[in-house]
């Protein structure tokens, strides 16, 4: 653990007072109502940042226009076949206006880019958008995981719609808000939506829809406090100068909760504070559109009902038909009633004169009454809707609040979408169906369990944090930024998916057991594959560890699920607070080692063909558009080639085991980590135990070329002879183990001799400009190891030396050190510009180098290195992106991959810092010592004894053998 006393003077004091008066906070301090100590915060009438995404320059590009052409001509190929919706490439060309453009709350007008990026690379700017280099960006806090996720912003707004895998609609619907509205005496009364609205056109007596409504929230006098996974709205005396409200929003994101966590709901509790002398009537309402983003309520077929429910709790279910025979959505919107709170509904508004209620006339009533008629719940089921309308509906719940009294109104918001559905046909069960069935009303039973549930959830959550937020040696920025990150389970595209009734093939075999139907997608054992797909046996696939199966996407840009390469620097953040979640997506990449398909693929960087999988090789991702079954959506290089994918598949495998102490994962994954260590044989073309990169970007800097012995490649697989070595001897494999450190030690020493320069590693051992560049990433392998309890690779002052090299010049050579660690450095100190990635700064290798500072004691440069990505992505002097971390930003403040999965890597950092017993007990022996191989053979695999010449020219003619 970091000195008290260092970390004490490095800490700042962001006081919520800064921007709620203590008498406020004071006043609030009562069912959790005041926001806490520590949050991410802004004032509602702050306005969203104008943000520069990055460009090419001319160099880079005359360099790809080869690769932009054969991108293009993929492009209209998939086109032609009509998929050019489910590429998990760019689409970014095309701009999508937000909806109910009218009353956005932006003061400004605002055009949002959607789309899918192209993998790490990041090529849109570069051939599909080169006019569209800027757009805004408002804050948004995720909730509702798991099954899809919504995003809220700081403003109020709700947008960034995941319902549908692979699809992120980013722009708001504007009909989805909070109001309130105050009636004192027979005089005074206040009514407005609780999000600012300062646009021309409100208020027109010709509008029938919610630009009718009264957007009087200035937000000068409001703020909203950001802690993941709960956020906090403070309207001090807005608009009711007398009434202090907090919006208290709460996600059941709970770790080592399996079941909870996986719930799609979210809930809203509002405490009211009447400090005014008169009796208040208060009655906050709830507007929800019957859509899952975009233009998705125009389509048609809607239905709205009433219900009301068990414990007081009633509401709306609006039931969405979702357009592209994608699976049908049912919302639940809802509010508790109790002895001093009354809930009524409404069922069914319009936004139009053409319908029987209009948001207008919903508005009117409101103001007029405060509440909707209780013969509302008597409706029955509304018709449904005509194509083009949009049908809303609305809860209401109203109280009186005494003089100085205090009072508390519980939302709910939660929706039922049982099944997943891919683009290329299968067909899933969501993992919260296991607990509340398939049924659409379910949403019923998740919005009562929320509202009953909740307090004990936030229990649950505060003993979770309060640990880390108490801890007077840590600078605040970093227990606000370490919370916040984990916005990215959320909101990454996450999916997860219950085990036990996996398949559902809605076309063809809707009425059979999926674990029984030979014909299941499970099962099926295509032409091109010569092996099993992953969980080809019903009984392996149904999860040993009984948590179903998870996905989250390489970025919302990038759409790849469960990218490995990236994966190495988040699962920090899995393992430490759902390792049964780790360990099942370790399990899928431990099977997919194995499986082989041979369906041709023309790789786009250099227009070769090959084979889709590779036995021996790491999968790069699961799939895209049939995760599981097509890995490899990524296209670009081919990664069976790649040098980084297998020692990072040993070194997370040894990490894990070594972390849960788990016998039967270790066993389960053995023979993978076997086939991935011998694959990478080939690799080492002169023999001398160190494998050589082959002179273009095989690793994840894919735009980075590497030529000979690499630091980054090099280090990663020292990491891995050494963890493969360790996860033998633990499993009984001893001779195993000596032949891996008798390659270790040879392999050492070359990489030692050929990259050592007396400060640092040499980025490689060629002859290039570049090849002496300072690569903040170079001990990547070094700080696996140290985070697995395993002896170090290289002598300590030699380590600390490098990171040092890396801390005076990556670091504190760009502003300062308040921007984080560029890649690439020349030794001249200017910045490597040999690339479009040398030249950024990638926010999760940062998060990790301060991590790889940490567990060798620097603590100080640790902290002021992530810190520049605190200061440059979090502060108020930053870029603003506020829950939407990119992949990287240039060091003039251009930005590449907006709501990326790496920087999830902060949480090596907090393991770092509070280092858990297995790896300070983990015994202390020099295995580098051990250089000799004993005489045995490895018997359990010698079943498995194979010579493979890859096809397709993917390495020549090479022929290597798998002895193990």
């Amino acid at each position: 653990m970091p000195s008290g006393n260092l970390l004490s003077r490095r800490r700042r004091s962001w006081r919520a007072n800064e921007l709620v008066s203590r008498s406020t906070l004071q006043l609030l301090d009562f069912d959790d109502g005041s926001p806490p100590e520590h949050a991410w915060r802004r004032k509602l009438s702050s306005h969203a940042n104008r943000l520069k995404e990055f460009n090419v320059t001319f160099r880079e590009a005359i360099r790809m226009m080869k690769l932009g052409l054969r991108l293009w001509s993929y492009i209209r190929e998939e086109a032609s076949h009509g998929r050019l919706d489910n590429l998990p490439i760019g689409r970014k060309h095309q701009l999508i206006p937000s909806l109910e453009r009218a009353t956005d709350p932006q003061p400004h007008k605002e055009y949002l880019l959607v789309g899918w990026g192209v993998c790490d690379i990041g090529l849109q700017p570069a051939f599909l958008s080169f006019c569209f280099q800027e757009h805004l960006l408002c804050t948004l806090n995720p909730f509702l995981c798991r099954s899809g996720s919504i995003s809220r912003g700081f403003r109020g707004e709700f947008k960034n719609w995941q319902i549908t895998p692979g699809y992120c609609e980013m722009s708001p619907v504007m009909a989805n808000q909070f109001s309130i509205f105050v009636t004192r005496g027979g005089n005074k009364k206040y009514a407005s939506v609780l999000a600012p609205g300062q646009l021309d056109g409100l208020k027109k007596s010709s509008d029938d829809g919610i630009s009718s409504w009264d957007w009087k929230l200035k937000g000068d006098r409001s703020t909203y406090h950001a802690l993941f996974p709960r956020a906090w709205t403070v309207y001090d005396g807005e608009p009711d100068p007398e009434l202090k409200v907090s919006c208290r929003q709460i996600s059941p994101f709970i770790p080592h909760n399996y079941e909870e966590s996986s719930l799609p709901t979210s809930i809203f509790v509002y405490t009211l504070v009447n400090t005014g002398k008169e009796r208040a009537k208060v009655s906050l309402l709830m507007t929800w559109a019957n859509s899952i983003g975009g233009l998705s309520h125009h389509t048609g077929g809607h239905v709205n009902e009433p219900f009301i429910g068990e414990n007081g709790v009633s509401g709306v279910l609006l039931h969405h038909k979702t357009a592209n025979n994608n699976p049908p959505v049912t919302f639940a919107i809802a509010a508790c009633e109790n002895q001093n709170v009354n809930v009524t509904v409404l069922p069914v508004f319009g936004l139009s004169g053409e319908s029987s209620v209009t948001a207008r006339g919903m508005w009117g009533t409101m103001i007029q009454d405060g509440s909707f008629d209780r013969d509302n719940f008597n409706a029955g089921a509304s018709m449904p809707s005509s194509l083009g309308d949009t049908v809303c509906a609305a809860v209401s719940a109203s109280t009186w609040v005494e003089p100085h009294g205090r009072c508390t109104i519980v939302f709910a918001l939660a929706w039922s979408a049982p099944k997943v559905k891919f683009k290329k046909g299968s067909t899933y069960y969501r993992r919260y169906t296991k607990f509340y069935g398939t049924s659409p009303r379910s949403a019923v039973n998740l919005v009562q369990d929320a509202l009953m549930k909740y307090k004990h959830w936030e229990e649950e959550i505060d003993k979770w944090q309060t640990p880390i937020l108490r801890d007077e040696r840590l600078p605040e920025w970093y227990k606000i930024t370490l919370f916040n990150e984990l916005y990215f389970l959320v909101a990454g595209g996450t999916i997860w998916i219950d085990s036990e009734s996996l398949v559902v093939d809605a076309d063809t075999k809707s009425n059979s057991s999926p674990l029984e139907d030979s014909d299941s997608p499970l099962n099926d054992s295509t032409s091109n594959s010569t092996v099993p797909l992953i969980g080809f046996d019903p009984h392996e696939i149904d999860d040993k560890e009984n948590v179903g199966k998870f996905l989250y996407l390489e970025g919302i840009e990038y759409f790849m699920w469960c990218t490995y390469d990236v994966h190495f620097y988040a699962s920090f953040a899995l393992l430490d607070l759902f390792p049964k979640i780790e360990l099942s997506i370790q399990r899928d990449f431990a099977r997919a080692v194995l499986r082989e398909d041979n369906s041709r693929v023309r790789f786009l960087a250099d227009g070769a063909w090959g084979i889709r999988k590779v036995i021996g090789a790491v999968a790069h991702d699961l799939g895209a558009h049939n995760p599981w079954h097509e890995l490899n959506a990524y296209n670009i290089h081919d990664t069976s080639r790649w040098k980084d994918l297998n020692p990072k598949f040993v070194l997370q495998i040894y990490r894990d085991f070594a972390a849960t102490g788990d016998m039967s994962f270790g066993k389960d994954v053995w023979p993978a980590v076997c086939t991935a260590m011998e694959y990478m044989e080939q690799f080492d073309h002169d023999g001398d135990g160190m494998i050589e990169n082959d002179g273009f970007p095989d690793q994840t800097y894919d735009a980075w070329t590497v030529r000979g012995v690499s630091a980054y490649c090099g280090c990663l697989w020292l990491a891995a002879l050494q963890a493969a070595a360790a996860l033998a001897r633990s499993l009984g494999h001893d001779d195993y183990a000596e032949r891996c450190m008798t390659r270790f030690a040879k392999a050492k020493s070359v990489f030692e001799a050929k990259l050592w320069n007396g400060s640092y590693f040499n980025y490689d051992s060629g002859t290039s400009y570049n090849s002496r560049s300072i690569q903040a990433d170079q001990l990547a392998g070094q700080w696996y190891t140290a985070s697995s309890g395993l002896p170090p690779l290289f002598e300590e002052d030699r380590i600390k030396c490098t990171l040092q090299k890396i801390f005076d010049y990556n670091v504190m050579r760009v502003k300062g050190g308040r921007m984080g660690a560029v890649n690439g450095m020349h030794p001249n100190g200017k910045v490597d510009e040999t690339c479009m990635q040398s030249r950024e700064i990638w926010t999760g290798v940062t998060y990790s180098l301060a991590a790889t500072m940490l567990l060798h004691g620097m603590e100080h440069q640790a902290f002021t290195t992530a810190e520049g990505i605190y200061i440059a992505g979090w502060s108020e002097e930053g870029y603003g992106y506020w829950f939407q971390t990119p992949e990287a930003w240039t060091v003039d403040g251009h930005y590449r991959s907006l709501i990326y999965m790496r920087p999830l890597a902060i949480w090596a950092m907090k393991q770092a810092l509070s280092p858990p017993m297995w790896i300070l007990e983990a015994p202390k022996v020099n295995t580098m010592d051990r250089a000799h191989i004993s005489p045995g053979t490895f018997q359990f695999l010698q079943d498995r004894v194979r010579k493979m010449t890859p096809k397709n020219g993917c390495f020549g003619n090479t022929v290597f053998n798998w002895d193990c």
